[in-house]
Parts: C-alpha cells; structure tokens; sequence
C-alpha cells in the first residue's frame, strides 16, 4: 500500500470510529457515491509532496474530508464540521507499514451552498509524516 493509500484509509477510519459522526451521516465515502443520501462525508485525495529526511522516507500531505448536506440552512452541517475536527485530532499517529503522522494541523475550512437547498463543507489538514524502518 501507498503512503497516499494509507493515510486516506486511516482518515477514513478515524472518521468511522468517531461515533457522534458516523451515526449523524448516511456513509463515509472515499470516492464520490453515485447515489450518496445526504448528509454524507467524502475524504479526498490527497495531494503528497516530499518531506524526506536524510535517513529516513517522509511526506507532506494536503487531505480533505467534505460534508455534503441538504436544508434550507447549513447549521447542521456546521456542527458536523465540528465532528470531522474532533475525530481527525483523535486519531493515532501510526497508519501502517512503518508510517507514522508526526504532524497533523487544520489548514483550512469552508462550508458553501451546493445548489438550491444543498450545502458542502470541506476541512483541509496538514499532515507530516516519516517511514520508520
């Protein structure tokens, strides 16, 4: 498995185990459903570049989780948000094969209208991580 396969798999896990979240959304997607009921989470790809150190193989990564909701208004939605924060915050460090999340920060949010009566809301994170061998 890839550094990139690992962490999504591990974002998408954390989200699972968080149970205030799991049991508020229809599904935990990392790809777009073709028929998602919403509310629903969608953990993006994440975008890697090289975070090597002399010894050791490193990543930095940009990951997305996007909440997509429907109402007339996104408070909901909102306090999901909040949810996918906790359960990111909480997860362990070690993903697997010898990778480990040294450093993980909230980089940016946004929640926006997705057409008449829908919402999304994206929480992008920073995440460093090194191979232990």
């Amino acid at each position: 498995m890839s550094a990139r396969e690992l962490l999504q798999g591990a974002f998408r896990a954390a989200l699972e185990a968080h149970a205030p979240l799991a049991g508020a959304v229809s599904g935990i997607f990392d790809a777009p459903p073709a028929r998602g009921l919403r509310p629903y989470a969608l953990v993006e790809e994440a975008m890697l570049a090289d975070w090597s150190t002399k010894d050791m193989a490193g990543r930095e990564a940009r990951i997305a989780v996007t909440l997509f909701d429907s109402g007339e208004r996104p408070a909901r939605l909102r306090g999901l948000a909040g949810e996918v924060d906790a359960a990111i915050e909480a997860m362990p460090r070690a993903i697997g094969k010898g990778w480990r999340i040294v450093s993980l920060a909230f980089a940016r949010g946004r929640v926006l209208r997705d057409g008449e009566g829908r919402w999304a809301s994206m929480s992008e994170y920073r995440v460093r991580m090194l191979r232990e061998n």
